[in-house]
């Protein structure tokens, strides 16, 4: 306790407090942006701290990443673009309920959501850090691959209708994840010759094209907007008792989720949010909603990648193993103020990193502040005609490809990927298995070698690993039962299956 105090002593500071008011803002109004995104956002400031206390630097860059999974569910909401790919899961429930007219009430449950989870993961970081580094040290590759899997598997259950659409998918997503270079023989695959892509499909891009680029070529034909937001009052954007019922349990249990997968180094928010959805499609009363605009489908993911967000920072922190692009940049930033992160760091640098929890707290209560009186301006975007907007949001995404690597290739393949969502959409086919996919494809295939090699060809070794051998009997228990409830589902005789809402 006598650290903490000391944490908000520093956090309080007014530099500190300016710079986290800053960051959490900028983050904030990148995340809103669609096409830009926090990799790109930390990129561009990260010049600024090379003047700025490493505390103080820290405190700017933290406030930007989270500040950003905040905002980035504005646009997935509001457009159907997600503002980073761990905001892509809030656009299957959060844009139905803007189409029909409860985009206030979405933003508005974004905002307590990420709220309560951002917290539920700084108590997590504060109070079993020490715990959630062992946890996350018994964690070899064999655990990893297991856990992938688990991953994948869990990610068919996304996909509204035939468990087959949703096993295709993810089969695709695993076949644009293995475009670039072979991490272990150098061999370019699938690249034909383009330079461009030797260095694989960026997640961003895939993201853009599928959800975002995709929705403008559906809805390209509709010259005015099909939602208004006419007299929008504070009121009116209220979630009403039934929405509060149904969203606590599910932002508890994906703030819970997101605390534990984000203290995993190599997962990060955008796995927690999908595994958050993926168990509200699982244990949800109103699981057969999910999809068609239920409040808990935004709740549990947004709580989950936040907390996610906030305890990311223990694996960076403590051993300086960053858990994505993101939280690299901010290891190198301290790096290159000479702090090199590790298991010592809470003892060699406690002002700093107890400064860095309470802003935690300072910031998500700034972005509460913030996020609640912008609702309204974010649902009055919705009465602009969509031939206004989508010149807009198509200006944003391409100028957000394009400074990822300053390729054209980018910008054509981030067309194409749009082209293929929409062709996807019209087959009856849903493009988020296909992200998810996308994502675990490498890592799986990345964990099963580094496994393979310690092992030394031995498969079996993994299934004798506790935790690894537990996971892959879950993995075989599931796949089981799915092929039983099919079965029964489509046996000779069987009756005629209930419609899905999404049929």
């Amino acid at each position: 306790m006598d650290m903490l105090i000391q944490g908000f002593s520093v956090a309080f500071s007014p530099d500190n407090l300016f710079y986290c008011l800053v960051g959490v803002f900028l983050g904030t109004l990148v995340g809103v942006l669609p096409g830009v995104g926090t990799l790109a956002s930390i990129s561009l400031l990260l010049p600024m701290t090379f003047y700025l206390d490493p505390t103080t630097a820290l405190i700017m860059l933290a406030g930007v990443y989270y500040g950003s999974e905040y905002g980035g569910s504005t646009a997935s909401i509001l457009l159907n673009l997600p503002g980073s790919p761990s905001n892509a899961v809030t656009c299957l429930d959060g844009y139905p309920m803007a189409q029909q007219g409860r985009a206030g009430v979405a933003l508005f449950m974004t905002s307590i959501a990420s709220f309560v989870g951002g917290s539920i993961g700084i108590l997590l970081m504060m109070g079993f850090s020490p715990l959630l580094v062992k946890i996350a040290f018994s964690f070899g590759p064999a655990e990893y691959f297991a856990l992938m899997v688990l991953g994948l598997l869990a990610a068919t259950a996304i996909a509204q209708g035939s468990p087959l659409k949703g096993i295709a998918m993810v089969v695709v997503g695993m076949l644009i994840g293995c475009v670039g270079m072979d991490i272990s023989s150098g061999i370019p695959r699938f690249t034909f010759g383009n330079m461009a892509l030797f260095e694989g499909v960026n997640m961003v891009i895939l993201a853009m094209g599928l959800f975002g680029v995709s929705e403008i070529f559906a809805s390209a034909n509709q010259l005015t907007a099909r939602l208004t937001a006419k007299d929008i009052t504070l009121r009116s954007m209220l979630p009403t008792r039934e929405d509060w019922r149904r969203s606590a349990p599910s932002i508890f249990r994906g703030s819970g989720i997101g605390s534990i997968i984000g203290a995993l180094p190599g997962t990060g928010a955008t796995i927690a949010a999908y595994l958050s959805y993926t168990v509200e499609k699982q244990v949800s009363k109103n699981r057969r909603q999910l999809g068609t605009g239920a409040i808990e489908g935004i709740s549990a993911p947004e709580a989950a990648n936040n907390a996610a967000v906030q305890t990311a920072f223990i694996p960076t922190l403590t051993m300086g193993i960053p858990g994505s692009a993101s939280m690299a940049l901010i290891l190198g930033a301290l790096m290159m103020h000479g702090i090199y992160a590790g298991p010592s760091t809470m003892t060699d640098h406690p002002d700093m990193f107890w400064g860095l929890i309470a802003s935690f707290w300072i910031g998500n209560v700034l972005l509460l502040l913030l996020n609640i009186p912008l609702v309204g301006i974010w649902v009055r975007l919705l009465a602009l005609p969509y031939r206004y907007i989508f010149p807009a949001v198509i200006i944003f995404i391409c100028v957000g490809v394009y400074s990822l690597t300053y390729s054209f290739t980018d910008v054509v393949l981030v067309l194409g990927f749009g082209l293929l969502g929409y062709g996807l959409k019209l087959a009856g086919y849903e493009p988020a298995p296909l992200l998810i996919g996308f994502i675990l494809g490498p890592l799986i295939e990345e964990y099963l070698r580094r496994a393979m090699l310690l092992a030394r060809g031995d498969f079996l070794t993994i299934l004798q690993r506790p935790i690894s051998g537990s996971m892959l009997l879950v993995c075989a228990l599931l796949l089981g039962w799915a092929l039983y409830v099919t079965w029964r589902r489509y046996r000779p005789g069987a009756p005629e299956p209930l419609p899905t809402p999404a049929e």
